[in-house]
């Protein structure tokens, strides 16, 4: 478990990260969100042990992280968005470099790294020297070395930046079976990744978090009133007065034709009402043919820029 407690940094006379707190469970994966200078980064670090706060405390499963670093720095696998690597080394001598520096001998060792290859499909590239091989591949050596000692806590900043869309859904994929064990924090920027692999978010921004739920809470706390956009196939003139007519309709947004008697119609409801079952018995009732009804959802990017943009 890591448990932050009215954590506070100042850099000089900035304030980069104001009395923030929460606690995050065994098991859980965890997106960590905010732009750029928004003090996401300063936490990781003081998390890590690679900076100290200026108030508050820290601990990573009992462990704090001012008087007792050595042993949270065991607990925790970090992935930096630049990934500490030797470009002279190959592979295999890397890993097994970072391995001795993290744990004791053990007849174990040769195994965990053969695991860690495995996971992270360095299987073809063990004995090229790093500077080498492609970003992707790279990025893949950064995984590996912060699961070589299987830690119980992973941080990753940006896993995925530099791999190809076959490579990123791997890696989701990983991060999803490693979250069945370990408990993960997971800083990105591509939001969609965030929402694919995650069952809770944190957002800060300005130093302070603003927001703290899973994906499906923070969607429910944010939305607004719904919107369907349908495409139909109708000889009836009247069909836009009858759906503006219907029960929980706002307004119709737009109306447009696409064709000879075909239509687009984007309709805004009653916030917490959904109107589609409404709509089809209507087309029904109308002889009219639906093509296409999409109902839009508030997504975390949505979420993300109404929490973090600034006034202007």
């Amino acid at each position: 478990m890591i448990s932050v407690r009215n954590l506070v940094k100042y850099y000089g006379p900035t304030l980069a990260v104001n009395n923030v707190s929460f606690e995050i469970e065994k098991g859980t994966v965890v997106g960590f969100l905010g732009p750029n200078g928004a003090g996401k980064s300063t936490t990781v670090r003081i998390i890590t042990c690679y900076l100290s706060p200026t108030s508050g405390s820290v601990q990573v499963e009992n462990h704090d992280v001012l008087t007792d670093s050595l042993e949270v720095r065991k607990r925790i696998g970090y992935l930096p968005e630049n990934a500490p690597l030797y470009l002279d080394m190959n592979v295999v001598d890397y890993l097994k470099f970072v391995q001795k520096m993290r744990v004791q001998e053990s007849s174990e060792n040769g195994r965990r790294i053969k695991i860690v290859v495995e996971r992270c499909g360095l299987g073809d590239v063990l004995h090229k020297n790093i500077g080498e091989l492609s970003k992707g591949y790279r990025q893949r050596v950064g995984l590996a070395q912060a699961l070589v000692h299987n830690p119980d806590i992973l941080i990753l900043d940006e896993p995925t930046v530099g791999l190809d869309p076959n490579q990123i859904i791997e890696i989701r994929d990983l991060i999803r079976e490693l979250g069945r064990e370990k408990t993960i924090i997971l800083c990105s920027h591509i939001l969609p990744e965030v929402e694919a692999t995650c069952n809770r978010v944190l957002i800060i921004n300005e130093g302070k978090i603003v927001a703290d739920g899973t994906p499906a809470e923070l969607q429910a706390s944010f939305e607004g009133k719904t919107r369907i956009s349908i495409q139909i196939k109708v000889n009836v003139d009247s069909f836009r007065d009858h759906i503006a007519q219907l029960n929980g309709i706002d307004r119709v947004l737009s109306s447009r034709p696409l064709g000879e008697n075909l239509l687009e119609i984007e309709i805004e409801a009653v916030k917490g009402f959904d109107p589609r079952e409404n709509i089809f018995n209507l087309c029904k009732a109308d002889n009219a043919v639906l093509l296409e009804m999409k109902r839009e959802e508030t997504s975390l990017e949505d979420i993300f820029r109404k929490l973090t943009r600034k006034e202007e």
